[in-house]
């Protein structure tokens, strides 16, 4: 029996996979043909740009339903042609502040849930929920780390004020997402859980239809490695005070500041269609979420869980997980992916 769920989970995923990746090929033929921008409903990229870089207001960038891919495209093309000997003009302040997860309208033990969908989610069966896999320390890949938005990038200084030197986006994998990913990989595979960290910038030099360049790339993974358990999307946050500050979210751990943390799950609802097994998802962030919670009060933000599917559809075991914001500085997020490290590390081994 076990083996013919294996089979049919991975002939589902198989099909999902296809359908998202033709979906992404079609839409960029169509809008090169007809020249309009696309957006779709169920894998839409969560950027969030202003005119000057990718900030937008509190929160805004995961609740609303429209794409903003062009805009980004836009900027980040912009920003990789500033010279390294920008003029460090003023733009704005960076403000600093604590978003607590315990005003959340959905928690229970240790785990608090914004939930944004008109699905009614009892957190309770979800976190007690049993996963259908294991977490096994062998020579088979457990977990595969990407990054759809690649280039998000942070603060190289703490200072209390963002330049026109100070790029949101950088293909500089010492100051973006890869370096962040490459902690955690890194820490994964030390304690024997054999991590894959894919470096691949899905969104460069063309941000438009990242997460179908980010799908593709999943489901080659999964293909050649069915002994994948968990794909974590990591991105990082933007956050504006105003028009031109930018926040930057932190509290401390162990007398040391870090940056929040935050996941961001999907489900099937709204105009999202293509995600039937969302609650496996759920079920993983939902632990994943108490992990952290217990071993750093404070450091992980309320789940924010939406009517979307950021190619979480693609398997059971798919999260996004935002670090910091482009306020905080690459040492305050790095210092959280090592915390966000030990806690997976705790559950895995749980789950062994």
């Amino acid at each position: 029996m076990s083996n013919t769920y294996a089979i049919v989970r991975y002939v589902t995923a198989t099909i999902i996979c296809a359908a998202i990746i033709l979906c992404g090929a079609y839409n960029s033929i169509f809008k090169q043909s007809v020249a309009v921008s696309y957006t779709d409903n169920n894998i839409t990229d969560k950027s969030t740009v202003s005119s000057q870089f990718d900030v937008s207001k509190i929160e805004s960038n995961i609740l609303n339903n429209s794409s903003d891919e062009p805009l980004a495209q836009s900027n980040l093309q912009a920003e990789s042609a500033v010279a390294t000997a920008a003029s460090g003009t003023v733009q704005g302040k960076v403000v600093e502040r604590f978003i607590s997860p315990y005003t959340a309208n959905t928690s229970y033990n240790n785990v608090y849930l914004k939930n944004n969908t008109e699905l009614d989610i009892n957190l309770k069966s979800f976190l007690n929920g049993k996963l259908g896999y294991k977490i096994k320390k062998n020579n088979e890949p457990q977990v595969l780390i990407l990054h759809t938005h690649a280039t998000e990038s942070y603060l190289r200084e703490n200072r209390d004020y963002y330049t026109d030197a100070d790029l949101s986006r950088t293909t500089d994998n010492n100051y973006n997402m890869v370096a962040l990913g490459k902690i955690v990989a890194d820490r994964l595979n030390e304690v024997g859980i054999k991590t894959l960290h894919d470096t691949t910038a899905h969104d460069y030099p063309s941000y438009s239809e990242s997460y179908s360049r980010a799908a593709e790339t999943i489901c080659n993974y999964t293909e050649k490695y069915p002994s994948i358990k968990v794909v974590i999307d990591l991105h990082r946050d933007a956050i504006a005070a105003n028009d031109t500050d930018k926040v930057k979210v932190t509290t401390e751990i162990d007398g040391k500041k870090a940056a929040q943390i935050m996941l961001v799950m999907g489900s099937q609802s709204g105009s999202v269609t293509n995600f039937p097994e969302w609650k496996e998802n759920l079920k993983l962030a939902t632990k994943i979420q108490q992990t952290i919670e217990v071993m750093y009060p404070t450091l992980a933000r309320s789940i924010h869980f939406m009517s979307k599917n950021y190619n979480q559809s693609l398997t059971t075991g798919s999260l996004l997980i935002e670090i910091g914001t482009d306020g905080n500085t690459i040492d305050e997020a790095k210092y959280s992916a090592e915390l966000l490290s030990n806690a997976l590390i705790n559950l895995f081994n749980s789950l062994g």
